[in-house]
């Protein structure tokens, strides 16, 4: 039905604005609390230089975040930003299951839930792939890039068309020039040809 009201190619859109919007929310929560704060959690999970991998985390989740948002360079951007997920999926979700929201009660105090599994990690990297096989969508740089290199492609081809054109009707008139120097070769041949055979006769006219 979609297909029919021509509206099929917006789907990426919405998944670019929750992927985008998701990883620049997280990025940002990371980066107030301070990138010390994120190393000493992953040095807890005991990922080698926390540090560098803090910082490196809240650059690829903010830059990454704002790209998807854009829609540029998508195929570039998802290789870090899904290696950020699967990171996330075995260092702390994956021994808690699958499920990311567990209820285990609700208090006075208000629901009470558990450790989150890697269900919305995968969400993530599912999206992430699907962008990647299904493209952008409109509204993108990606496809303002795509469209500018199509125009830069055909006026290429159209420039080498016409050169050759121009190859074309240079050497085609040569072969016809040389059939005119023949013709003209052969004329003359010919008559030269027409006037030795009278002048015999003339002779021997003149002599009888």
């Amino acid at each position: 039905m979609f297909r029919r009201l021509g509206i099929a190619h917006w789907a990426p859109i919405p998944l670019r604005c929750m992927l985008g919007l998701g990883f620049v929310l997280h990025g940002w929560a990371k980066l107030s609390r301070g990138p010390a704060a994120f190393a000493g959690v992953l040095h807890a999970l005991g990922v080698p230089y926390p540090h560098v991998m803090a910082w490196a985390t809240i650059a690829i989740e903010l830059a990454g975040g704002f790209a998807v948002l854009l829609g540029a360079f998508i195929n570039l951007v998802s290789i870090p930003m899904i290696a950020v997920m699967l990171v996330a999926v075995f260092t702390v979700h994956l021994p808690y299951g699958f499920s990311s929201i567990k209820l285990v009660a609700v208090t006075s105090a208000g629901p009470q839930f558990g450790k989150p599994g890697y269900e919305t990690a995968m969400l993530y990297i599912a999206c992430l792939v699907a962008l990647i096989l299904g493209g952008s969508g409109p509204l993108a740089i990606d496809g303002l890039l795509e469209r500018r290199k199509a125009r830069a492609l055909s006026r290429f081809h159209r420039g080498d068309s016409n050169e050759a054109g121009k190859n074309t009707s240079v050497s085609g008139g040569r072969p016809r020039l040389r059939v005119l120097r023949r013709m003209v070769a052969g004329s003359q041949a010919t008559s030269l040809g027409v006037g030795m055979q009278h002048r015999p006769r003339a002779l021997f006219a003149k002599l009888g």
